[in-house]
């Protein structure tokens, strides 16, 4: 079967190259945030149908980070002329982030290959003073997961992420509007991050001990817990809780108890 090509060159499937080909969807990324005069940077430019739109919108710098070769040279070819760009031949998630830190801040705007949205995700949580705001697609599974206050859906994805960004749904996008199109619904969303984290003692432990909690988020913290180091006689009153229950307060007040 011949592989699907755009411009003459073939996508590939292990890149998770889905190309944009609605400019409605791109106008709906953008109307969240004034990107005119800012440091933006792209995951994954394709065949340039977004890099393109964002260039158009003024911004002070526009870096791509951009893992196919044959893309990366044909995009930054077409837009040589424009002394904003800044193409870069690699993958994203081996960049060493003090690259970033002489024009911060940065707005991410992309569309977001499915299979490494969360090792995305979590490179710009870590480093969120960077990059405090953007815009990305991702799949409407995964977008759901993320913004979960409570039940079906909820856990350490939710609570991760939700502790150190606001999110907020934008328009869901039919697989109509991609070139391949892929067998899932894809949803536009914004973060910003927050500026009043809460702070956690021990916070990697404690992030360790959520996966632990919600490792079968529908049974007990009795059943999750029973057969780990801690001594659950120091919190009865919350051993009867599902997990999926639970708030982030309500975790970190456990936590508390249990990390001393």
């Amino acid at each position: 079967m011949k592989r699907p090509q755009s411009k003459g060159i073939p996508l590939k499937k292990h890149y998770g190259q889905y190309f944009l080909r609605d400019g409605l969807v791109i106008s709906e990324m953008l109307s969240p945030i004034s990107i005119k005069g800012k440091s933006v940077f792209e995951i994954g430019c394709g065949d340039g149908f977004l890099t393109r739109e964002i260039l158009a919108h003024d911004p002070e710098r526009l870096w791509v980070f951009e893992i196919d070769e044959a893309w990366a040279e044909k995009v930054d070819k077409e837009f040589e002329s424009n002394q904003k760009l800044t193409m870069h031949h690699a993958n994203f998630l081996d960049i060493d982030f003090s690259v970033f830190e002489e024009n911060k801040p940065w707005i991410l705007l992309s569309n977001l290959p499915y299979h490494i949205t969360f090792p995305i995700l979590k490179k710009v949580q870590a480093n969120r003073e960077c990059m405090p705001e953007g815009v990305v697609m991702m799949q409407e599974e995964v977008a759901q997961k993320i913004i979960k206050k409570g039940g079906r859906g909820y856990g350490y994805i939710s609570l991760f992420f939700q502790h150190y960004f606001e999110w907020k749904l934008l328009a869901k996008i039919p697989p109509t509007a991609f070139y391949p199109q892929p067998k899932v619904f894809s949803r536009l969303i914004h973060f910003v991050a927050r500026k009043d984290v809460i702070p956690i003692p021990n916070e990697e432990g404690f992030w360790k001990f959520i996966k632990l909690c919600l490792c079968q988020p529908r049974r007990t913290l009795r059943n999750n817990l029973g057969q780990t180091h801690f001594d659950l006689s120091k919190a009865e009153k919350y051993l009867a809780l599902r997990a999926q229950q639970m708030s982030f307060q309500d975790f970190l007040e456990l936590w508390k108890v249990f990390d001393q």
